[in-house]
């Protein structure tokens, strides 16, 4: 913590249940000098990554489908979520956690996924960083049928679309995911597909 114009006063946590949400009261400056109290509260559910497979040969994505309770709660009719494969750091490094989430998720077997770039996803509540990242597949990485771990609670169908129906997919609301725009696009944008 090196902002000079930040002064944390005290940490109080709500609730450490399934993740960890604390209050944080602290002392901001202003641009005018004058120092201004606040109170925020960070909900912390640790750092992640995601991954986007392409086969640029077919012209595919990989994809999942799964249930997504906060989603459901906030006018999602059936909770059901289209996105890339995506899961928690869990104290391993963002390569680690991505090539073993795309095996558990989607049965690909990849080695050299290509790291972009880390964005905070939603900085004014979650403390979350997510690591992004895409990687090439072919038919023959497949090793399994995915669909994710069953003692996490995971029941994840697997996708492959033609990538420009999934990027339709954005414009008519099917794709809702922030992680799964922001990848197909950066497809899209750097004319990899």
């Amino acid at each position: 913590m090196k902002n000079p114009k930040v002064k944390i006063n005290t940490i109080k946590n709500l609730s450490d249940d399934w993740y960890k949400l604390d209050k944080v009261n602290f002392d901001y400056q202003l641009k005018n000098k004058e120092w201004q109290n606040q109170n925020r509260e960070c909900y912390d559910r640790g750092n992640g990554a995601a991954i986007l497979l392409y086969n640029p040969h077919k012209k595919t994505v990989i994809l999942i489908k799964q249930f997504r309770m906060p989603t459901y709660l906030n006018g999602n009719d059936d909770g059901m979520m289209i996105e890339v494969c995506a899961g928690l750091l869990d104290g391993d490094d963002p390569l680690t956690c991505i090539k073993k989430e795309t095996e558990e998720e989607t049965g690909y077997k990849i080695s050299t996924p290509v790291k972009l770039f880390e964005v905070y996803t939603s900085p004014g509540a979650v403390t979350e960083v997510i690591h992004y990242f895409i990687a090439e597949y072919c038919d023959d990485m497949k090793v399994n049928d995915g669909g994710g771990i069953a003692s996490e609670t995971e029941e994840i169908e697997v996708l492959e679309l033609d990538f420009n129906k999934a990027l339709a997919m954005i414009i008519t609301g099917d794709i809702k995911d922030a992680k799964t725009i922001i990848l197909l696009q950066h497809l899209r944008l750097q004319g990899l597909m």
